[in-house]
């Protein structure tokens, strides 16, 4: 995700939470009768360089797309949260790996069938092309938080975007279910670092720590200033 050709998509966590939808692909049919498939944590719905043969809405849990550097590193590129669709992409293979981070349900169509839908409706093969220049346009942003914010920018930035992405039944609560070393690895931090950022925000009460995986954010304007 982080260059246009390489684009696809975007702990026993049950969200029983509804996010809004990235990927204004919905009205699919194949999707209502597609098969529910139960990802554990760690396990990996697809890996780099499998073909591409289906496209996956995330019912349950979260999804962490990621690439292996060169240097063998992983690299989180995002994290797809319910109602997002990952596997869509312009080429035969999968060019990210996607792996749980924690007990997950995700919903499968065939590619061939949401390609036959789409060659037959130019309105989906438009939101489709949509759904793939908002991946860019994420991947653009998430470039420049990397690139040049300070870590307390990053990590607002990245609640920001949470918030918006999420779908909690509470506007101002943020369910984490990743780890932090998940998080160091999305924004190039350490997992050190994380974890004093969230310390910070929290003693600045911005921000409040609710049972481990649950932030809730006590002053949006200041986070956004932060995250400028």
């Amino acid at each position: 995700m982080y260059s246009a050709p390489q684009t696809e998509q975007a702990t026993g966590f049950k969200t029983g939470r509804k996010a809004p939808n990235r990927h204004p692909v919905d009205g699919l049919d194949g999707f209502h009768s597609g098969t529910v498939r139960r990802i554990e944590a760690k396990e990996h719905v697809f890996c780099e360089g499998d073909p591409r043969t289906h496209v996956y809405r995330i019912e349950d849990g979260v999804i962490a797309l990621s690439k292996v550097l060169s240097d063998g590193r992983r690299q989180i590129i995002d994290f797809a949260y319910p109602g997002d669709y990952i596997g869509l992409g312009m080429f035969g293979d999968h060019v990210f790996d996607a792996q749980a981070t924690c007990a997950c349900k995700v919903r499968c169509l065939p590619t061939s069938q949401l390609e036959h839908d789409a060659a037959r409706d130019p309105a989906l093969a438009f939101r489709l092309y949509n759904a793939v220049s908002a991946e860019l346009s994420a991947a653009r942003r998430l470039l420049v938080s990397v690139g040049q914010g300070t870590a307390m920018e990053r990590i607002a930035s990245f609640l920001i975007e949470l918030k918006g992405r999420s779908g909690h039944l509470e506007e101002d609560l943020i369910n984490l279910p990743m780890r932090r070393s998940d998080i160091a690895d999305l924004l190039g931090l350490t997992i050190e670092t994380v974890s004093r950022t969230l310390t910070k925000l929290r003693m600045m009460r911005v921000i409040e720590i609710q049972n481990g995986n649950d932030v809730r954010i006590l002053d949006a304007n200041r986070l956004e200033e932060i995250a400028g």
